[in-house]
């Protein structure tokens, strides 16, 4: 019976996504936290502290003695020229300094010591160190190398600062694509310009052609090509009509449209999808809790250091070096790169998958997408459509292809039914006009009947056949039998009692989906595919897709147990659905990924959503996930390996050999070491994300 073959449920729409977070929920996003303690401080504000303390280095920098002598120069000399480097130097630590003292100040209260400790430590040493020199209490004065040393902390605190502006300017992006005012109609007609704020749910708004949709909401009126790239990732636009759901912030590219309100605020889409990149932003992943610990301990390792330098060279008899030395250790000690690391490939990797419609719930999930070995796919409305089409037309003799498919769809054309909505869809894209008919009315769970220039003819399915002794003509059965194995849904077409033909409905396979899966099985992953549906249904979507594995007739409630089957066998399972019933599968998979117009309950259950309804996005994701997880290790060796290295040589371990490693030099290397964990993490923007870039083999 055609009943047997009805209509998947209908998926909601992309704003159901909207978690409960509005668009300008994201506030303190352009803060520097997570991995240092001068949250709150701006690109701009170290950018005016390094040019001014930059300005007043000039000056400390003349009038000292060891440069006078390296360069062979003699300074000026006025009355009060010696205090130029005591005074203006006194300047620089309180002005240039102020962030790291601070910095140091909250990581003491809160008993977390870490990079901004040891900065505030080795400039508060030095700065000690040449205030007793200059008033005679001691023989160090380096005014010159602290005057160096902030000024390079601050350029490299701006630069660290910028890094993760920009990454995190995808999150302020989204908050810029809604317009700050919009039309709306009144009840008499008018059209009035208000602020969005003013949107309430039920308004209708006009948007004009090259305009941003303001609020999710229904097309009451027009149609238009409809860019929703910015949080779909979807390239190219999709054709909206009366009745069809848009969402905030697209793009109505040709033509004016009228939108009625549905969510405004809190329960758009962009909100949840500001709100899940908050929150991928602020979670910490497992390396990065390594890499915290690493910090930490790197402290307590350049303090035992420092002190142990400070006996050494004591010992030795040379104090000048005892000071000099253990600052050293302590500012190229300063754990800056490392506390870098991963936080700003997060930033980045999260703001990239966002601007592609992957929208990471759990960063944790994002990291275990890269030894995903298995990815089970849902059938409906992932794989495939969740729309059927007519995939084959058989007459009977007498009777053209064409002719059957025009009186099939006359008979259908008012019905809502799924499959007649496909065989009209069929005739309109073969230029086939379906036959005028009369009187045209639905036998439930049979078939549609109705008149067509004197004749009854019936659409039906291979119930009511049997119910009327209808015997189906010879020449159709090899079609029909072949059909049958492969699942499809077979509807006749029969006039005055004599069965003229047949037609072949499927649900129609993505186009998408083969370009996944082989993409898929070049990463040695294996693919799975589950439905409720008939086993030779899944199979014919199997062989179509070369699927390794199929779980069919299972029940909803029986899902999660196919993914448990797959851990089992040894396998870290990926999990892609849409629907409420895939949701305990989601849950149980070691990813749970929703794709598409899914459920709230299906995305509430997923680790990860894909805004669009595109499969190639997992491979998308797994691709992401191995980028950023090697960005994660690269960043961490060469920030550890780098302070391994170079704390023993600031502590004077080859000053025998000659070499001495300048306190400022040693300033410039932390400050290098920050800049290439930073210039690393940025290559992750050359990753392309976009589904285009996945191609079946």
């Amino acid at each position: 019976m055609r009943d047997q073959h009805a209509a998947h449920t209908e998926h909601a729409t992309h704003d159901q996504h909207a978690a409960h977070a509005g668009h300008a929920t994201h506030a303190g996003h352009d803060e520097h936290a997570g991995h240092d303690k001068h949250a709150g401080h701006s690109p701009q504000m170290f950018r005016n502290r390094f040019w001014l303390s930059l300005a007043l280095t000039i000056p400390v920098v003349f009038y000292a003695d060891m440069i006078q002598m390296w360069l062979g120069y003699t300074a000026p000399d006025f009355p009060g020229s010696a205090l130029v480097a005591p005074v203006v130097g006194t300047v620089i630590f309180l002005y240039g300094g102020e962030p790291f003292l601070r910095g140091a100040i909250h990581e003491l209260r809160d008993r977390q010591p870490g990079m901004m400790l040891l900065i505030g430590m080795a400039i508060s040493v030095a700065f000690v160190a040449s205030m007793a020199a200059s008033l005679g209490l001691f023989q160090v004065e380096v005014w010159w190398e602290l005057s160096l040393l902030i000024v390079i902390m601050l350029l490299g605190h701006w630069m660290e600062m910028r890094a993760i502006g920009q990454a995190r300017g995808a999150l302020a992006a989204l908050a810029e694509l809604l317009p700050d005012e919009v039309e709306r109609l009144t009840h008499d007609g008018r059209i009035e310009t208000v602020r969005i704020t003013d949107l309430a749910v039920g308004d209708v708004v006009l948007v004009r052609p090259g305009g941003r949709i303001p609020a999710d909401g229904t097309i009451v009126s027009g149609q238009a090509d409809v860019d929703e790239s910015m949080i779909t990732g979807e390239s190219r636009p999709v054709a909206r009509a009366a009745g069809d759901r848009v969402i905030a912030a697209g793009v109505s590219t040709d033509s004016p449209i009228r939108v009625r309100v549905d969510a405004v605020g809190d329960d758009t889409a962009l909100a949840g999808i500001q709100r899940l990149v908050a929150q991928a932003q602020a979670s910490q992943s497992r390396t990065q809790v390594l890499a915290d610990r690493a910090a930490a301990l790197l402290f307590y390792v350049a303090l035992a250091v420092a002190v142990i330098t400070v006996v050494v060279w004591a010992l030795l008899g040379d104090a000048d070096a005892a000071v000099v030395r253990s600052v050293t250790v302590l500012i190229i000690a300063c754990p800056h790169a490392l506390g870098l690391a991963i936080p700003l490939v997060i930033s980045i990797s999260t703001a990239k998958s966002a601007r592609n419609g992957i929208l990471v719930k759990d960063r944790l999930a994002l990291e275990r997408m890269r030894s995903v070995d298995a990815v089970l796919f849902d059938k409906t409305g992932t794989l495939t459509k969740g729309e059927h089409a007519v995939i084959g037309v058989a007459a009977a003799g007498g009777v053209t292809d064409e002719e059957l498919l025009a009186l099939a769809a006359g008979v259908e054309a008012e019905s809502e039914h799924p499959l007649a909505r496909a065989i009209v869809t069929a005739a309109r894209e073969r230029d086939i006009a379906p036959r005028h008919v009369a009187d045209a009315r639905s036998m439930t769970g049979r078939g549609v009947v109705a008149t067509i220039d004197g004749r009854r003819v019936v659409v039906g399915g291979p119930t009511l056949l049997r119910e009327r002794g209808w015997e189906i003509p010879g020449d159709l059965e090899p079609a029909v039998e072949s059909w049958k194995q492969r699942g499809a849904a077979v509807l006749y077409v029969v006039r005055d009692d004599d069965v003229l033909g047949a037609l072949a409905l499927e649900d129609q396979v993505r186009p998408e989906s083969r370009a996944a899966i082989d993409a898929l099985h070049r990463l040695d992953v294996k693919v799975a595919l589950i439905t409720g549906d008939a086993r030779q249904v899944a199979d014919a979507v199997a062989d179509q897709l070369g699927i390794d594995e199929v779980f069919a007739e299972v029940l909803p409630e029986e899902k999660d147990q196919a993914v448990s089957e797959l851990q089992r066998r040894g396998h870290t399972v990926a999990m892609v659905g849409d629907g409420v019933n895939d949701a305990p599968a989601l849950a149980r998979a070691d990813v749970g990924i929703a794709i598409g117009a899914g459920t709230d309950v299906a995305i509430e259950s997923a680790d990860i959503v894909l805004a669009a309804n595109d499969p190639r996005s997992v491979v998308s994701v797994r691709q992401l996930s191995a980028a950023g997880y090697r960005k994660m290790l690269q960043n961490l060796w060469w920030a550890a390996g780098y302070n391994l290295a170079a704390i023993p040589l600031a502590a004077g371990v080859l000053a025998w050999a000659g070499f001495v490693l300048p306190m400022a030099v040693g300033a410039v290397l932390m400050s290098v070491s920050t800049i290439v964990v930073a210039l690393n993490a940025q290559l992750l923007r050359r990753i392309n994300l976009r589904p285009e870039a996945i191609t079946a083999s």
